[in-house]
């Protein structure tokens, strides 16, 4: 794919929907009792492993004619043992994540993925699952493939998160409803809450408490029921990071993104954008499904600054780092970015293939083993480069938007990754005014 220099952005559009809530949706209801009824489902390949593997437990999952996705779930505990290899293609979330409820499931379970997700370590979830109960076969380094027996006689523990991680808390908070007592999970920084959210709109009694250290201790008790619900799915504040982006590097550009979610834990990149000079408005503010959501309005009537982004910020945009990479390479001064060590376990090494990337379009940067320094100009750099993306989408669309702006055409290896998590990006952006093509 190749993207070209282009005309300020323009329109009003809405981004597919929040991949997060979306994987969660999928997954409660098949726990639930009863409906579930979801809109606004991210139609994403990431999101159809998901429902898949609901499925080979034993939920009942189909879209009807109007558009809305249909869960008939089994109960907590009542999932049935998969007859075949659960393929999550390229979701760490949804592996992790089931990680967690087959643990307290008294099933086996085996799960693979794509080149990508085979490379992520998924330790830091056995260790505390193995506490609860579960055992694990896994290869070297606790990649996948990986085997996990659950039990159905799991035990509630209290587990201090070694590292912020919402899908590690998420797990342990999961397996904990088919546990005996209490399941705590401590956090000394908060992370995404989106399943004490959903949790609760199912019908989940989830606690919060301050503890002496100032962390938060997050509990839920087993053998409660969850009850089948209606659940609007948000658009996913991560895909709209790239048209506000683009907005934000083409001057003169003005869009509107619709019914955008602004949950506090996830709109670090707005935070920092605005803190560079941008021209961010939300508006209609609303709350569906225990979450926030507004109209997003972007203007681009000054150029950026760089700013020194706040570690405590990184756990609310880490999956925002690479696209604000792009802002930064086009804002006036120096972004510093620190306590980045994330990125380098995510679909790729997002750290280095950053680094690579924007260095082969002509931006003076510095690199370090957690952080990330970038020297703008106040003009975009002049790109003319191939990215290597390593089957990482938001490498793929954060270049895709750097290419928007730079005088020289900016390519993509591959950009087929992009369909895990944003299908029809491509003609979204076109929409807008983007030139962005196959090769």
């Amino acid at each position: 794919m190749i993207s070209s220099k282009c005309s300020p952005l323009e329109g009003t559009v809405r981004v597919p929907g929040d991949k997060s809530m979306s994987h969660r949706a999928l997954m409660f209801g098949a726990l639930a009792e009863g409906e579930t009824m979801i809109s606004g489902l991210l139609e994403g390949e990431d999101v159809f492993n998901t429902a898949n593997a609901m499925r080979t437990m034993g939920a009942r999952i189909e879209k009807g004619g109007d558009g809305l996705w249909r869960c008939f779930g089994q109960g907590v505990g009542n999932l049935v043992e998969p007859s075949c290899v659960l393929d999550m293609g390229n979701s760490g979330t949804s592996t992790r994540l089931l990680m967690g409820i087959v643990a307290s499931h008294p099933i086996s379970a085996c799960f693979t993925g794509d080149a990508s997700l085979i490379k992520r370590p998924m330790g830091r979830v056995t260790v505390p699952l193995e506490q609860m109960g579960a055992s694990f076969i896994t290869r070297h380094g606790g990649k996948p493939p990986f085997a996990v027996k659950g039990t159905g006689e799991a035990k509630a523990i209290t587990y201090r998160l070694p590292v912020a991680s919402a899908q590690v808390k998420s797990a342990i908070l999961l397996a904990g409803l088919n546990a005996r007592g209490t399941t705590t999970v401590i956090e000394a920084h908060p992370t995404r809450d989106h399943s004490e959210n959903m949790l609760r709109h199912f019908g989940v009694k989830v606690d919060i408490a301050k503890i002496e250290d100032g962390a938060d201790a997050i509990s839920v008790t087993g053998g409660q029921r969850l009850l089948g619900c209606a659940v609007d799915v948000p658009s996913d504040p991560s895909s709209a990071a790239f048209p506000i982006v683009a907005a934000l590097i083409n001057h003169g550009s003005e869009i509107k993104l619709i019914r955008v979610g602004i949950n506090p834990r996830r709109i670090g990149l707005y935070e920092t954008l605005i803190e560079m000079g941008a021209e961010i408005e939300f508006q209609n503010k609303a709350i569906d499904a225990g979450e926030p959501i507004a109209n997003i309005i972007v203007k681009s009537t000054r150029p950026l600054k760089g700013v020194d982004v706040p570690a405590s910020r990184v756990p609310s945009m880490i999956d925002e780092f690479p696209v604000l990479a792009m802002a930064a390479a086009c804002a006036e001064g120096t972004t510093r970015m620190t306590d980045l060590a994330e990125l380098r376990v995510k679909e790729s090494d997002r750290l280095l293939m950053v680094a690579n990337g924007l260095k082969a379009c002509g931006v003076n940067l510095e690199m370090g083993e957690d952080w990330l320094t970038i020297h703008g100009t106040g003009k975009p750099p002049k790109g003319g480069a191939t990215i290597e993306t390593a089957l990482d989408h938001r490498i793929a669309m954060s270049f895709l938007v750097l290419g928007t702006v730079t005088d020289e055409p900016i390519a993509i290896d591959d950009g087929s990754p992009i369909n895990t998590s944003f299908p029809k990006f491509t003609a979204l952006m076109a929409e807008l005014g983007a030139k962005i093509q196959s090769k």
